[in-house]
């Protein structure tokens, strides 16, 4: 199908784009990579009246480091998490995933910013944010509001994103902790039937503050609290994966998709939680 008939304006700062968004009101659209928005165009699943492009804005690059916390801003590519050395050096969870996402030439053109905000349950990004324990920086004409990751994705496709609010950054905290993610899909570049993003640390060869996110198994990432629980403090062997795994049950309510029943879904996510697990025991898995 061919797009609906449109306007297009390129805001080259904040003060343009809230300018902007005040102007066109609900018929603005804000694009930068445009991997999900240009789909949902061709088959007329939105009909915005004005696209407001957003890639010009400086404000929204770059990634440095700022104090105790990685800052990746809302423009950072897929593909720049594979390369960034400062990704590599301080969250390389991150550039482990970033080869899962799609194809290359859609992590050539993919942000962070339109991951995180379109927030479908099993894109790897929004989980991994959730093992990080990251940080989503909001920006509006009012100002900056700061929500944890595990706060920011709501509902299915929903965040917690306010009316002209936009995603400006991400910070996550500087640590030494070990991360690892590993998922199941169809063919190579597909969205994943079940995900698994994860993060810990070591203490005397004991487990320290696991977190566990999951993705594909239900309308947002789940963090599986009861699952890490039966890690914490406990040395990493074949009964502590195991009583994780079993604790799943409490964490997960997936529904049943195109993939299949839920408790195929959950089978997967033993699955997964059995391969991330015993992965931290290699020695070349790194500080997430």
């Amino acid at each position: 199908m061919k797009w609906p008939a449109m306007g297009y304006l390129r805001a080259k700062t904040l003060a343009e784009l809230w300018s902007a968004l005040q102007a066109h009101g609900s018929a603005g659209q804000i694009i930068a990579g445009g991997q999900t928005l240009l789909a949902t165009l061709a088959f007329r699943l939105s009909e915005p009246g004005t696209l407001i492009d957003i890639t010009g804005i400086d404000e929204l690059r770059g990634i440095s480091v700022r104090g105790e916390a990685l800052r990746l801003g809302a423009l950072t590519l897929h593909a720049d998490l594979c390369r960034n050395p400062l990704v590599k050096a301080h969250a390389p969870l991150l550039a482990a995933a970033a080869p899962l996402i799609a194809h290359p030439a859609i992590r050539n053109r993919g942000t962070i910013g339109g991951s995180l905000a379109y927030a479908d349950p099993a894109a790897e990004l929004p989980a991994c944010m959730i093992a990080l324990d990251a940080t989503v920086i909001t920006a509006s004409a009012k100002g900056e509001r700061r929500i944890p990751a595990t706060a920011f994705f709501t509902d299915l496709l929903q965040t917690a994103l306010e009316a002209q609010e936009i995603i400006a950054a991400v910070e996550i905290p500087l640590t030494k902790r070990l991360g690892a993610i590993e998922e199941i899909a169809r063919r190579s570049g597909d969205y994943a039937m079940a995900g698994l993003a994860a993060t810990l640390a070591f203490d005397a060869g004991r487990v320290v503050a696991p977190r566990l996110a999951y993705f594909g198994v239900g309308n947002i990432p789940v963090l599986a609290a009861a699952a890490s629980r039966a890690l914490e403090g406990r040395s990493l062997d074949r009964a502590s994966i195991t009583a994780a795994q079993q604790a799943l049950t409490e964490d997960l309510d997936p529904p049943r998709d195109l993939h299949g029943p839920p408790e195929m879904k959950r089978h997967l996510a033993r699955v997964l939680t059995e391969r991330v697990l015993l992965g931290f025991l290699n020695p070349k898995v790194q500080a997430a």
